[in-house]
């Protein structure tokens, strides 16, 4: 259906695709993968004509779409049977309304006006969006406004869909009713999906075929069995499997409670020591009110030195207005927060001032980025920070190694923006650190070293929030975990105990071995023990 032949792309310091030949059948779920920056990005705007149109460099060879030639054809030529969903969402919108926006893109290619009010309520259906029919885009949160992105360019019925990240937004039951949707389409409808991912254990179930881009300009092609067995990306459940020398490796939860029957004897992980110290932000009453919409309900939270906590909940349930709230940038309808040894509501200190009590990171990195290179960025933060030159390029190169400092910022991929936000941010080391969605865009590698930088910000006396549906990460990195519904806290506790009562925020291992179990990590030093036990 969609062919590439001989496709190469690069700029005139690099190459990022170099002689890729590639088919996609209709009807199959093709799963992009690799290390940040490697160019996944760079291969769906191919296939979308935005590469490279939008994005300089040069590109050889063919794109073929039922055997003919779509190299030359732009984008919007392209749009009724290629629909791209990009990793900024919000960047898309061209309209005020949820309704709007599904029914735009159909406007514009002169769909009946009964068609278009039908394909509009099928969607908002599929989608189990209706109740944001009439809400303002810009009321929505980040996993809403994802969902309305992907069903303004399905509303089109495209034969293609592409979309680049399509679950970071999302809670996981979110997430999973999206790629449950994807799926229908895929086996019902014949629609062909290209969608690139970092959090694999969401995707690899659903998924026909795998991409790995390893870096050096190949496209590596197979089966998820075939690609994940020694591929460096890998989701917990096949880094399980291969500790346990499973073969074949299962990549669904159900097939690996099969294969765990002689894992659940091992000794159990001890509890987790309490951690954490005197707090160092306490908010006692929050209340935030958007319009007419009451996003937070009273809620009270102490952030402790040495500890860091996860934010959990649904989309929409008040996590990133709790964070602006606990900022001092958020408004608030009622309530207190007071930070630091002189107890100060950070909403009454100036821009500066605050910035040295509580860091915040917000779910568009970019925001914080406005400078013209990568390395002006990094001056730029040493000396804000009063901190010694490198030390926020070394941060960056931790996050996200091999950046140029020419670079600028917005020709980064948008897991090499956020790594450079978050690079900004933690180099001035603020005593309150607050990340909203941290991982987004950040591979397996990335998040392992941001989780250890946070640890190291614990260690050092800081107190650090963390608002994620990244239940993964949250396993390696929380010490606690706060769940909010409907702008409350539902339930609030140690990681092993909040996530062992919450089956939607369990990571895989927990889901296979039960609680108290969390990490990989556990399972091979239990592993390794045994072992050790046998041969003495």
């Amino acid at each position: 259906m969609i062919e590439l032949r001989g496709l190469s792309f690069g700029y005139a310091d690099r190459r990022v695709l170099d002689g890729v030949d590639l088919l996609l059948e209709e009807g199959e779920l093709v799963l992009v993968s690799g290390r940040t920056g490697v160019g996944k990005s760079t291969l769906l705007g191919v296939v979308t004509g935005l590469v490279p149109r939008f994005s300089g460099g040069t590109l050889r060879g063919d794109v073929l779409l039922d055997g003919a030639s779509v190299v030359d054809t732009p984008p919007r030529e392209r749009a009724h049977l290629v629909g791209y969903v990009g990793q900024d969402p919000v960047a898309g919108y061209v309209t005020d309304t949820v309704e709007e926006e599904l029914a735009y893109g159909m406007e514009q290619l002169g769909v009946p006006a009964a068609t278009m009010r039908r394909r509009v309520e099928e969607t908002l259906d599929l989608l189990g969006i209706a109740e944001l029919r009439r809400r303002d885009l810009r009321s929505l949160s980040g996993g809403e406004q994802q969902r309305v992105a992907i069903g303004s360019v399905l509303t089109i019925h495209p034969r293609v869909l592409v979309l680049d990240e399509p679950t970071s937004a999302l809670d996981p039951t979110a997430a999973e009713d999206v790629l449950a949707t994807l799926t229908r389409l895929v086996h019902d409808l014949g629609l062909t999906v290209l969608l690139a991912e970092h959090r694999l254990e969401r995707v690899v179930p659903f998924a026909d075929r795998v991409l790995l881009l390893p870096g050096d300009g190949r496209v590596v092609t197979g089966t998820p069995e075939e690609v994940l067995r020694t591929s460096p990306v890998a989701p917990p459940i096949v880094e399980l499997g291969r500790a346990a020398g499973w073969e074949p490796l299962p990549l669904r939860v159900r097939d690996a409670r099969r294969r765990a029957v002689a894992l659940r004897t091992l000794p159990k992980p001890p509890a987790d020591a309490p951690v954490g110290g005197a707090p160092v932000l306490s908010a006692r009453g929050l209340t935030v009110v958007h319009g007419s919409h009451v996003a937070l309900r009273g809620v009270d939270l102490d952030l402790r030195e040495g500890r860091v906590t996860a934010l959990m909940g649904r989309n929409g349930s008040g996590k990133s207005s709790l964070i602006w709230a606990l900022q001092g940038s958020g408004r608030r309808r009622g309530g207190t927060v007071l930070v630091g040894e002189r107890r100060v509501d950070p909403a009454a200190l100036s821009p500066a001032e605050r910035r040295t009590h509580v860091g915040l990171v917000p779910q568009t990195a970019a925001d914080l980025l406005y400078l013209e290179t990568v390395s002006e960025e990094c001056a730029a933060s040493d000396e804000g920070a009063g901190a010694a030159p490198g030390r926020c390029r070394s941060l960056l190169d931790r996050l996200a190694p091999g950046i140029d400092d020419t670079t600028h910022p917005r020709d980064l991929s948008e897991g090499q923006r956020l790594a450079l936000a978050l690079a900004v941010v933690l180099t001035a080391r603020p005593r309150v650190l607050l990340l909203d969605e941290p991982t987004r865009g950040l591979d397996y590698a990335g998040k392992h070293e941001l989780a250890r930088i946070v640890h190291d910000l614990a260690a050092d006396g800081h107190a650090v929030l963390i608002a994620t549906h990244d239940v993964e990460f949250t396993a390696h990195v929380a010490d606690g975990v706060v769940v909010l519904a409907d702008g409350e806290v539902v339930s609030a506790g140690p990681t092993r105990e909040v996530v062992a009562e919450s089956p939607s925020f369990a990571p895989q291992v927990t889901k296979i071995l039960g609680p108290p179990w969390l990490r990989v990590e556990e399972v091979v030093r239990a592993l390794a023990a045994e072992d050790v036990g046998e041969g003495s």
